[in-house]
């Protein structure tokens, strides 16, 4: 997966997260939970996503100075 496509799926993960939330604040108590799990993946996916865009950042190892 290319970087650009990996920064576009997390554009619109970010973009899906902060809907959740808006609707978690909205959502009455006893309904909440369905949501707060949706909400946990949508964050995993996102720290995954950033992950891999902090390692491409990184220069290989055999490129570092000594």
């Amino acid at each position: 997966m290319s970087l650009k496509m990996i920064a576009r799926e997390l554009y619109q993960l970010e973009t899906e997260l902060s809907t959740l939330e808006k609707q978690f604040e909205k959502t009455p108590l006893m309904e909440r939970d369905e949501l707060r799990d949706e909400i946990r993946k949508v964050k995993a996916q996102r720290d995954y996503m950033r992950g891999l865009i902090e390692g491409a950042k990184d220069p290989p190892p055999y490129r570092k100075a000594r």
